[in-house]
């Protein structure tokens, strides 16, 4: 450790991840002298960033205006896609249709207006962008995209967490490992450090200003069933094992005020065999799968339990996730035929898969354990219902059935071609909705709605953007941009908070 025993910084940063890492650079980039604080140990850095598979939603003209962005591709590369626009209006009504029109519209405004900015900002930082492959399909050898997704970050969250922590210690920003975050500092009604456990010992370590980005509470069994129901207990978690609400019970001690969805989620159906958290030596999305939209789910008793079709995976993976977790033994099966199985994403094909494979759907059945009448009886009903059309997986092509409950409302193929495939699936929670209350520029509220002064919040410590559901790749977006909107404000915070003193 680098640092002098009760050294005063301008800013304190709690966190590693994405939210984190944009706050201290941002924070640095304007002026002051920063310190970030991680929970665990240097090999186990990165929060659940280095864990995301990467996609990250922006609105952009067309494009065209992801040529800057995507500066890998040559010309003639970049003439065989095809990426409908994704305007500011199509992102934020994205947000609103999700969450049932209950977004906070002053965040959700200002995460769709600072989105596209920011990512300019993250590829000056040294954060590399690629294609997102798995939101296309080929037509014709045109690379046709869809669900408002094209980009992802380059080698996945690995790659975004190394790129920032690079751009930290160009910056010679110092990063403080093994030391949890315990209690806030107020002095005259003012954040004046943060309190800190370090090698079994508490110590304060002074600060003009803390920015909280350590995640919400999806790593505390105990928090999730108070808050998300018991059936949660259950959950598989996806990312960070050291996300348990450290920085939500800190903030709500200094006065912040809860606030958002604490009842809801981020979730994902993620295989059945997948570590109880996230395994840091094989970082990357790797275990979630989500070509579902293009077969069947059946839970443990053969019966289909949602509309796999309802609408593209980007909108409708965290509520399934959810609704997983509630059907019996917490399991499901994801089902396809061989009509589809090279269209299913990358994940499908990986060891770390878990396949049963069949010749035909009685042995299928048998395979997966289901009742085999149920099952044979949901696949007889299904094939009845699917109705004639134009398949095409690029968009929402109508193709669905006609009489059954549920229905699936698009991508709409008859299960009958040999071999057979399921993926044994249950519920991964990646991050928790409910957070505290900060305004559009990342500064955390009292009761009274007036900022707590010094204190600054960012990524999942936000509350009030997402109820119920979310559209796939914004969180890692917020992330990016209320941590950049931290860092600038606590920056401007200990500046102001210098000129007071001197005057």
């Amino acid at each position: 450790m680098n640092r002098k025993d009760n050294q005063k910084f301008d800013v304190v940063v709690v966190g590693t991840g994405n939210a984190a890492l944009c706050s201290a650079i941002a924070a640095k980039e304007n002026g002051v002298n920063v310190l970030v604080l991680e929970r665990g140990p240097k090999e186990k850095r990165g929060g659940n960033s280095f864990f995301t598979d990467g996609a990250i939603r922006f609105a952009y003209q067309d494009k065209h205006a992801l040529k800057s962005i995507l500066t890998q591709l040559t010309p003639g590369e970049f003439e065989k896609i095809s990426i409908p626009e994704y305007q500011e209006t199509d992102f934020l009504q994205d947000i609103i249709a999700v969450t049932e029109g209950k977004s906070d519209p002053e965040l959700s405004k200002q995460l769709v207006e600072k989105s596209y900015e920011t990512i300019e900002w993250m590829k000056q930082q040294g954060v590399g962008f690629e294609l997102n492959e798995n939101q296309s399909f080929d037509n014709n050898g045109v690379r046709q995209f869809w669900g408002g997704l094209p980009v992802k970050t380059y080698r996945k969250g690995i790659g975004l967490v190394e790129a920032l922590f690079q751009k930290l210690e160009m910056l010679e920003v110092e990063i403080q490992y093994d030391s949890r975050a315990l209690q806030l500092e107020i002095e005259n009604n003012k954040v004046s450090g943060i309190i800190i456990e370090e090698n079994g010992l508490r110590k304060k370590i002074p600060a003009k200003a803390v920015v909280l980005a350590c995640g919400g509470f999806e790593a505390n069994k105990e928090k999730r069933m108070k808050y998300l129901g018991e059936e949660w207990g259950a959950a598989i978690v996806r990312g960070s094992e050291f996300n348990t609400g450290d920085g939500l019970d800190m903030a709500i001690e200094a006065g912040a005020q809860p606030y958002g969805d604490w009842s809801s989620c981020h979730a994902h159906t993620t295989d059945f065999q997948a570590p109880k958290v996230g395994d840091y030596k094989k970082p990357g999305d790797i275990y979630k799968k989500s070509s579902y939209p293009l077969g069947l789910i059946v839970n443990a008793n053969g019966e289909r339990f949602v509309d796999e079709g309802a609408d593209f995976r980007n909108y409708t993976y965290a509520k399934y996730g959810k609704e997983t977790l509630r059907q019996p033994k917490q399991k499901a099966f994801q089902v396809f035929d061989n009509q589809v199985r090279p269209l299913l994403r990358t994940e499908y094909n990986l060891e770390e898969a878990t396949c049963l494979k069949a010749d035909s759907i009685e042995e299928l059945a048998e395979k997966i354990g289901v009742d085999k009448n149920k099952f044979l009886e949901t696949i007889r009903d299904y094939n009845d219902a699917v109705q004639d059309g134009d398949y095409n997986p690029a968009i929402k092509d109508g193709k669905g059935t006609k009489g059954i409950t549920p229905p699936k409302s698009n991508w709409a193929l008859s299960f009958q071609q040999a071999p057979f495939y399921a993926y044994p699936v249950t519920c991964g929670i990646t991050f928790t909705f409910g957070g505290i209350q900060a305004n559009k520029h990342s500064k955390v509220l009292d009761e009274n709605q007036n900022p707590i002064p010094g204190l600054f919040a960012a990524g999942e410590m936000i509350g009030g953007l997402f109820y119920g559901n979310y559209p796939g790749g914004s969180g890692l977006m917020s992330g990016a941009v209320f941590g950049k909107l931290a860092g600038e404000s606590a920056a401007s915070y200990a500046e102001q908070f210098d000129e007071v003193i001197s005057k």
